[in-house]
């Protein structure tokens, strides 16, 4: 007998049941409970919902921007009366704290707001008399229909980096989540439903890798937004090009912080430990790697193990937790063995987060806090992304040795410094070569209305989600010359 919740797909303003012949466990990684089933959509489901948001389209880029935006100052206050059941929610279905998923959700509300200000993020430009009596326009018109496939560790910040800017801009939108942790969007279109969002605006299409490729191919789909590991970005990015669609697809991540000896030691352990630890380390602006410069070792290494090992870690949904499990009994495994090859490679484990369990939840997939002492800049463990709660250790002499360090990655996410020198901070602000740089920060996670940054192989593409690089992004530019004899 069938006891696990079904879950449905949202087209043309209906939840519908999926046709798939193939339905996947949505599990509480802290529990080991099954909490629903979830469908892997085919590829006929795709296009139903791309032909109803096609048709869709035609009314909604007419609808005027002052209209369009009164859903989304719906959906803002919807999210902030019912941000504590989101939250559980993303916490049993994806591991992180009820704090961390509140927090979680405050970036997400704060995507919805920018989106409400579209009325002026979409003005074009004009200029009169290039040329005797002939004017000169500039217009935005949104795209059409557009998509995001997101990830499981954000499932409920990632889907509004795009959804709210997407139909702010006059598009309609398709979302496909992370089959691993369906149901917090499945809450957030039962809440856009509250709306009163006309059919077709918003759909919501669950599903794996048939269902992704079915929207890289559509032809009636124009854009692709995705955010995922960089294999998985480098694939999205070259199919859905290749068909002809713009596309923004941030990757993973590999996050250095340098650690200046005239940074404030004690303070600085603290807050990387948080970036590293927080979330599991599961999200793309986790610190992966401290590089520690000259006369700061001793002090940084002694504070960043005590609070490692410090860390209380359990379900999320418990008073007390500060870090959840990660996310799948395949992550864990992967994570330890990571930690193994760092061990292997000549690395020393200070504090050892492999093999351990929490006596209350004997099927949970944790993973401890692990600090990885004197790692090898050219080891295998140094340049792949564990996407865990590992922080590996790096001795350098002088910050330009840093520096070095940071440019020589291949990702380039994020970079931040520890310092008290305004000096050092500006040199390297401007030499680090990455997309979201923090000074005596641990998480540079940009506001809404700044882009969020990636180089190098940590995104593919131009335009970056939120900001205005968000409205570039939906939004078409028209010229239009124009006299009148």
């Amino acid at each position: 007998m069938k006891t696990e919740r079904e879950l449905l797909n949202y087209i043309h303003g209906q939840w519908r049941p999926s046709s798939a012949d193939q339905y996947l466990n949505v599990t509480n990684p802290a529990t080991g409970q099954i909490l629903a089933r979830v469908p892997l959509s085919p590829a006929a489901e795709v296009d139903e919902a791309a032909r109803h948001a096609a048709a869709a389209f035609e009314v909604w880029r007419r609808t005027p921007p002052t209209e369009r935006v009164q859903y989304l100052f719906r959906l803002k206050n919807l999210l902030e009366e019912n941000s504590l059941d989101l939250a559980r929610i993303i916490t049993s279905e994806c591991g992180k704290t009820v704090a961390e998923s509140l927090g979680e959700l405050r970036r997400a509300i704060e995507n919805v707001e920018m989106a409400c200000g579209i009325p002026s993020l979409m003005q074009g430009t004009n200029v009169e008399d290039v040329a005797g009596g002939i004017d000169e326009h500039l217009f935005r018109q949104p795209v059409g229909v557009v998509a995001a496939i997101t990830p499981f560790n954000f499932p409920g910040m990632v889907p509004l980096w795009f959804l709210p800017c997407a139909i702010a801009c006059g598009n309609c939108f398709i979302l496909k989540p992370s089959e691993k942790v369906p149901l917090t969007v499945v809450r957030l279109f039962e809440l856009m439903e509250q709306t009163g969002l006309p059919p077709g605006v918003v759909q919501l299409v669950h599903g794996e890798k048939e269902t992704v490729n079915a929207i890289l191919d559509h032809p009636v789909i124009r854009a692709i937004s995705f955010v995922g590991s960089t294999p998985v970005a480098r694939y999205v990015y070259a199919r859905a090009t290749a068909a002809g669609k713009r596309a923004q697809c941030q990757g993973g991540a590999r996050n250095p912080v340098i650690v200046m000896p005239d940074a404030d030691l004690d303070v600085t352990a603290k807050i990387v430990a948080e970036s590293a630890f927080g979330c599991a380390g599961q999200r793309c602006l986790a610190s992966s790697t401290a590089l520690i410069v000259g006369e700061a070792r001793r002090s940084f290494t002694e504070a960043i193990t005590h609070g490692a090992a410090a860390l209380r870690v359990g379900n999320g949904m418990e008073e007390g937790v500060q870090m959840g499990p990660v996310i799948t009994a395949q992550s864990k495994a992967r994570i330890e063995s990571l930690i193994a090859l760092g061990r292997q490679e000549g690395a020393r484990v200070l504090v050892d987060g492999s093999g351990k369990s929490v006596e209350r939840h004997p099927n949970g997939c944790f993973v401890f806090p692990t600090v990885l002492d004197s790692v090898d800049p050219r080891s295998e463990i140094a340049r792949t992304e564990v996407f865990g709660p590992v922080l590996s250790l790096m001795y350098v002499a002088t910050i330009d040795d840093a520096i070095a360090e940071v440019n020589r990655a291949p990702y380039g996410n994020m970079a931040c410094l520890f310092t008290g020198s305004g000096s050092a901070a500006r040199n390297f602000r401007y030499r680090a070569n990455a997309g979201n740089i923090g000074i005596n920060v641990g998480v540079a996670a940009p506001m809404a209305f700044f882009p969020f940054s990636g180089w190098k192989e940590s995104f593919f593409g131009d335009l970056h989600a939120q900001g205005r690089h968000a409205v570039e992004f939906y939004t078409e530019t028209k010229v239009v010359v124009e006299r009148w004899p």
